[in-house]
This record gives structure tokens, sequence and C-alpha cells, in this order.
């Protein structure tokens, strides 16, 4: 009795479930007639009721009580009903075959009941018991859209292409909603990218992201200028709502304090924005990585030359600046169960195949040999100052040799030790790696680098701390590895390895990164560093 009285009232965590606006009154008897609560049921997921009572709201495990009154659910026909709202980059190809991969590996039934271009079910059927497991139900707009969805209770997942704005994460506490910058409500399911597109016929190569900028602003408005032909450049983006075209903004245009021109032509869907850039010679676009249409990508590059193309890699390690991971936000509350499985699954080996068959970059970590890092080590001697001996370079090498780079890259908010979104998924996804045992016959070199800027005796001393700060964060996310085999070691280089042009905010920003060696196991050198 003690232990379910204390499950009671305990349990005044919020939850948004299916059944929403029961509101009829209900009686919950403990199995052993000890405890008994009235009130109304305002939910129930097939777990747990959610009941206002004198005491409050109260969330209720239903296998511990038995329920009485005309609010009661009927146990044996329920089915899950999940809202699912958001970015159509997400909703169009990429959740439904995430959505259909997962049915069909728990042996559900699945149909597919289209409404219009915005609105479809899937409907899960429970094949041994002939009935329906859940419903699925999608709205597919835009990122704010999801989001306002979510605050009005009209959602439970949100698909979206950006973190909340400053005044979704105000509107949400309002709204009992909770803190949506909590780690714990949102997870990255894949990766994308904000690219330039143009027709293949411009013959403009690459641009500065501050050059990008300028032309979004209308301050360079003719090809010419950027050794194109004498023509006025022709701009397209996705309409305001788009997670997208905000994103594009918040990173490209306000970092460069300028404004978005007037004139530029908005496009409700990726579709239309890539057709329309592909017929004309002289437009440019923002498009995502994974829907390019027939349109030409144009890479990004520094003003000392260095380029940064869009591609699996670059956007796994964020070495491309403008890497854009996909969200789903979760409320502040307890989802059914049918809905917590299929967000670990999004997870999974076969969920991250899926993503990279529906042409987003998946989240599985690769490998990469030093045999093919031969660009960062030319970068490494061509960026070397008199700050950066050659000995310095000579003992990174000898630390790389036999070794190979995790896809895994960690880079940190600016002014500050806290990590990026992407690089918080990514603590995850090593800390599992290391539960799972996967690395307990090798050596794991945490690397700190850092950019140019300052003393680079100072900057060496902040790549290490970063370093530590990593390895600390992964050993906390990875509490049942055997600490006994796994070796963690922690190295900095400063600045002895950059991977983008210093004359920039993005180029120091990408420069500024932790990385991961694995290789044989190996003995730590205490005065490496």
């Amino acid at each position: 009795m003690t232990i379910w009285r204390a499950a009671i009232f305990a349990a005044l965590f919020f939850m948004t479930l299916p059944g929403r606006g029961l509101a009829q009154d209900v009686t919950l008897t403990a199995r052993d007639g000890s405890v008994v609560l009235d009130g109304t049921l305002i939910s129930f997921d097939g777990e747990f009721y959610r009941i206002e009572t004198e005491y409050g709201l109260l969330t209720v495990d239903g296998s511990g009580v038995v329920c009485d009154g005309p609010g009661c659910p009927d146990l044996g026909a329920f089915a899950a009903d999940i809202g699912i709202s958001g970015a159509r980059t997400m909703g169009e190809v990429l959740m439904p075959a995430l959505v259909e991969s997962f049915a069909r590996g728990k042996g559900y039934g699945i149909e597919r009941q289209i409404s219009d271009d915005s609105h479809f079910t899937y409907v899960l059927t429970d094949k041994v018991i002939g009935r329906v497991a859940a419903r699925l139900r999608f709205r597919i707009s835009s990122t704010a859209e999801g989001f306002a969805d979510l605050l009005a209770d009209e959602a439970d997942l949100v698909l979206a292409m950006r973190p909340p704005s400053r005044e979704e994460v105000r509107l949400a506490r309002e709204a009992g909603q909770g803190d949506l910058t909590n780690p714990r409500r949102s997870r990255i399911v894949a990766l994308d990218a904000l690219v330039p597109v143009v027709a293949r016929r411009n013959p403009v190569p690459a641009m500065t992201p501050e050059t990008l900028a300028r032309v979004f602003a209308g301050d360079i408005n003719n090809w010419q200028a950027l050794g194109g032909p004498d023509a006025p450049i022709a701009l397209h983006l996705r309409d305001d709502g788009s997670g997208l075209a905000q994103e594009f903004l918040s990173r490209v245009l306000v970092p460069a304090r300028r404004r978005l021109a007037e004139g530029v032509t908005l496009h409700a869907g990726n579709a239309d924005l890539t057709q329309a850039v592909a017929r004309d010679p002289h437009a440019i676009g923002i498009a995502p990585l994974s829907d390019p249409g027939n349109a030409r990508v144009l890479a990004l590059k520094g003003l000392c030359g260095m380029q940064a193309g869009a591609n699996r890699l670059t956007l796994k390690t964020e070495e491309y600046p403008l890497t854009a991971p996909l969200f789903i936000y979760t409320p502040a509350v307890r989802l059914p169960v049918i809905a917590r499985e299929f967000l670990s699954f999004t997870r999974s080996a076969p969920a991250q195949r899926v993503v990279q068959r529906a042409g987003f970059t998946d989240l599985r970590v690769e490998r990469i040999p030093l045999a093919d890092q031969g660009r960062r080590l030319a970068n490494a001697i061509a960026g070397a100052g008199a700050e950066t001996p050659l000995s310095e370079l000579q003992r990174m090498v000898a630390r790389m040799q036999g070794a190979a780079r995790l896809s895994l890259g960690f880079r940190f908010l600016p002014g500050g030790t806290m990590l990026d979104a992407q690089s918080r998924s990514n603590i995850e996804l090593l800390a599992q790696a290391l539960e799972r045992g996967e690395y307990y016959t090798n050596t794991l070199v945490i690397a700190g680098f850092s950019d140019g800027e300052g003393a680079a005796a100072g900057n060496l001393r902040l790549a290490r701390r970063r370093a530590e700060a990593v390895r600390r964060a992964v050993l906390r996310a990875a509490p049942t590895a055997d600490r006994d085999r796994l070796d963690l070691q922690v190295d900095a280089f400063g600045e002895a390895m950059p991977m983008a042009c210093d004359d920039s905010d993005w180029g120091r920003r990408i420069n500024r990164r932790v990385e991961v060696w694995v290789g044989p196991r190996i003995e730590e050198d205490d005065d490496a560093g």
C-alpha cells in the first residue's frame, strides 16, 4: 500500500495523452482497496490515468487500480492517438519512411490514410488480436506551425529544422509546457544542411558566408561582382514559417548584421524553390542538401581559400558551417508507450539506414583513416605559424599514426563551454557505443583544437580544457560502461590543424573543436601537450 500510495502522490508529472477532452467522473480504487481516488478523467494512454482530484492533477499507474464510473475507458479497445506536426522537409519523406520501417519491425499492419497535401494518418494494427494499436496523425507545414501546435496541445511530436526561438520558449513556459531548451525535450534523428543553390549554367563555383549574407541583403545585386555575367541576382527563399528559412536568417544574416532584401521570391516548398532556381541562370536560393532538385550546390569558402563542401562527413563532423540537425521535440509529459518505442527506434541502426536511403545524413559513427585525411594534414602544414613548431606537428602526426578519426565532432556554443545541440547528441552516441563495449580493445584519444586568435599557449590550454570537458560528459552519459576496460585519453594540439580560415567567425568556430581518434591500445604520455 505504501509503495502504491507514494506512486500516486509522487507522480505529479504532467502528461499529454490520447483521449484529450474525456473530462468525465471516475473512481480509481487500489486493487487491495486501501486507497480510493475520485476525480475527473483527463486522459488515458493505455498505461496511466491522468485525473483531476482534490489533491490536484495526478498520474496513476493503471496496473494498480480498478476504474469505475462513466469516464472509464474500454481497456481492450484502447488505441494510442499521436499527433505529429512540423517541418515539411522532414514530414514528406523521412518520417513516413521511419514510421513504416518501425511498423514492419514490430509486426504491425499499417495503412496510410491521406486527407490532403498536408494531412495524413498512419493506422497501425495489432495483427495478433486484430485491433488498431495506434493512429499517428501527421500535419506537415513548417517548424513554426509545429511548435504552435505543441503549445496548443494539438501535437505530441514536433518535427523541427531548428531549435525553438526565444519567443517559442517563453510561450511554452506560459502554456505549462515546461522548458523547451531542456536537452531531454528533443532528439536529433538525422542531419541535413542549408546550401546555396544556383542553375547548372551559373559559372560561380563558391562564395564566402559573408558574401552570401551580402547577396541576400541586396548589398551585392549583380553576378558580375562575383565573377559571373553582368546580370541582376534573383533571390529565392522558403516562406517565413519555414525552419530552413529561419535558420538561414539567424545563422547567416543576423551575424552579419544585415536584413533580408526586398523582392525575394518566397516558396512554400523545397521543390518549387529548386525548380525556379534551376530554370534561371541568374537565380540563387537556399535549399536543404537533401533536396537540391536539378539545381547545383555552391561550396562555401573562406578568404584564405579553404573550401567547405557539404557532404556526409562534413555534416557529421560539423565542418560544414551550415549543418542543420533534424529534431523531434516532445512535450514535458509522458507519451504513450508506442510513441516512446518509436522515438527509441529512430536512433537504431535499422532506422539510420532508412535515414540514409531517404536522402538525409545518418548518425552512424564512421572511422576516417589517416590516409584519407590528407587535406587536414596539408592545412596543418600550410597554417603552421611561428607559435606552432615542427615538433608539435610531428607529435600530432605521431599520435594519429595507426588511428582513425571518428566522425563524431564536438563544438561549443559561442562564449562558453556548453556544447551545441549536435555535439550533445554525439555525446549520447559515443556513450552508447562505450556501453556496448565497442572500444574496450582500443585507445580513444579525445583531442582538442582551437582557432588561431590569441596566444598559442593560451589556445592550447583552452583546447585541453574543452577536451577534458567532453571526456567527463561522455563518462557521465555512459554509467554502465566498464571503466576498467576503457582507455579514454585526453590530448590537445591548439591551433595546429585548422579546418577553415581564421578570418571569419564561422571559420574560427569550425576550428574550435574536439575530435575523437580510435586506435590500438597505447600507453598515455603524461607529458603530452
